[in-house]
């Protein structure tokens, strides 16, 4: 757990692009979900930021 906290404060590629490949899931699972409609209408938004995120960060070091 403290290499992951310490992998996003020294901007590492690895702990980031897990952070933005969870943002990503869970705005998946906000997509598919049937109980309250303002998840499904904030999934695509999340999917989207998440998205960026990856792109952005995989031009981080390792």
């Amino acid at each position: 757990m403290t290499n992951f906290i310490t992998g996003l404060l020294r901007l590492r590629r690895g702990a980031w692009e897990a952070l933005a490949s969870v943002l990503i899931a869970v705005g998946v699972l906000m997509l598919m979900q049937p109980f309250t409609i303002a998840l499904y209408s904030y999934s695509f938004i999340v999917i989207l930021a998440g998205t960026v995120m990856f792109l952005i960060v995989s031009h981080f070091p390792e």
